[in-house]
């Protein structure tokens, strides 16, 4: 008996490992994105016709949700004016595709201990996160992550690198 359960569970798991294909499902369009040049694709309508960056609004670079960043004074982790659209549109995005998931990755520059960069790009993630939530989107498409000062975008030692420095990057999962 026990040899006809146990051969049961090892089909089950065996049948739940089995691929099947996927169709990759077309994306929402983001309120507010530019229409392709072409004229092919309208605000609320399908893909037909529309090549490129137009099928998918993070790459289209005429699109704010291409931006990526979002920039923080010394020491500080709240969101400026100056990032608050770039934050709202990505919540816009997200809403619109519940599919779609991000990482806030938090970043400093080289200035203090390691263990304290590590604390403040946490809160500068968060933050982000928190914005995010506000905005409706759900806490099942974010997480965040702080490298502190490990992930530098800029090497030099003047405050020209510690401004790029010091930013949250928003990486879209699987992309």
């Amino acid at each position: 008996m026990k040899k006809i359960v146990l051969s049961a569970i090892l089909l089950s798991l065996l049948a739940a490992c089995s691929s099947t294909e996927v169709k990759e499902q077309d994306k929402a369009p983001v309120v507010g994105s530019t229409p392709s040049t072409n004229g092919a694709q309208s605000q609320g309508t399908g893909s037909q016709g529309v090549t490129g960056a137009a099928l998918n609004p993070l790459k289209d670079p005429s699109n704010i949700l291409s931006k990526r960043n979002v920039y923080f004074d010394y020491d500080k982790y709240d969101v400026k004016d100056d990032f608050k659209p770039v934050v709202q549109a990505h919540a816009k995005y997200l809403m619109s595709t519940p599919a779609a998931s991000i990482i806030v990755q938090g970043n400093c520059d080289e200035r203090g201990s390691r263990e304290y960069n590590i604390a403040l790009g946490q809160r500068r993630a968060e933050a982000v996160r928190k914005m995010l939530n506000v905005l409706g989107v759900s806490d099942k498409q974010i997480e965040t992550v702080s490298f502190g000062k490990e992930k530098p975008r800029a090497t030099c030692h003047d405050e020209s690198c510690f401004k790029e420095n010091r930013r949250d990057d928003i990486v879209y999962v699987g992309e």
